[in-house]
């Protein structure tokens, strides 16, 4: 078996025990590296990376369950990826802007994503999970403040290297249940990607679309703030904070 990591930045030992820590796979001899009070998604990865020797890393959020069987799926995916390959995910955004999937979100009550018969080449990733390729050298911009837009960064740093960048039928369950609006962090990320990638925009991710005006990023906060008792809805479970929020919004929560 291809030596294969399990790296995952928390700051909830609760949530990452309800979830990556119970994955099956961990029994199994795949380890997990932590790290936990960085400053940063991408200096928090990158110290995984400098942590370890394993050539297949798989970035995953502390609230992702991956199945029983999902190393050997993991594995068929590899093995039907292009030789040019750096980053692979399990959901991101393709070349013709539509979603590749599958994942079972817990804040959306709902598989996303289509689930595709090959590789898909991407323009994005989103953040839940990604895995990496030591050997190619890729690694995350450190410059990239917060923990925001990393995985659409990391798949165009590949891109730019000549390398490529896939999503793919990956499937796992991220109990991320219910978001709120769009914060400060965001629009840094955002910006910070608009100045980066400038001769390649636009770009879309799997939450919004950076373009040079940057309108897109001024809709998204509109329709942040008028779904939000929409959204609240969809996602599946009711935990004190969704409540909370919900009645400091005026929002109803149906169950």
């Amino acid at each position: 078996m291809t030596d294969i990591l399990i790296a995952c930045a928390s700051h909830s030992e609760a949530i990452r025990k309800a979830n990556i820590e119970r994955s099956p796979l961990l029994a199994q001899g795949i380890p997990l590296h932590v790290e936990q009070n960085a400053p940063s998604a991408s200096i928090a990865y990158n110290r995984a990376l400098d942590a370890s020797t394993a050539e297949i890393v798989v970035f995953a959020h502390h609230d992702v369950y991956l199945p029983q069987g999902w190393q050997s799926v993991l594995q068929a995916r590899i093995a039907e990826l292009p030789d040019d390959w750096a980053v692979f995910g399990t959901f991101g955004i393709g070349l013709d802007a539509a979603p590749v999937g599958p994942v079972w979100s817990s804040s959306l009550g709902m598989i996303v994503g289509r689930v595709p018969m090959a590789p898909v080449r991407i323009q994005s990733l989103d953040e839940l999970l990604i895995v990496v390729r030591r050997s190619t050298n890729v690694r995350f911009d450190e410059a990239l403040p917060g923990w925001h837009m990393y995985g659409t960064d990391i798949v165009q740093t590949a891109i730019a290297a000549g390398r490529g960048a896939y999503a793919g039928a990956l499937p796992c369950i991220h109990n991320d249940r219910y978001h709120g609006a769009l914060g400060r962090d965001f629009d840094e990320a955002y910006h910070f990607m608009q100045r980066k990638w400038a001769g390649v925009l636009p770009l879309r991710t799997p939450i919004t679309k950076i373009s040079r005006s940057g309108l897109h990023l001024m809709r998204d906060h509109w329709r942040n703030w008028r779904s939000g008792n929409y959204r609240v809805n969809m996602a599946v479970g009711t935990d004190h904070d969704v409540e909370m929020l919900a009645a400091r919004c005026g929002w109803s929560r149906l169950d």
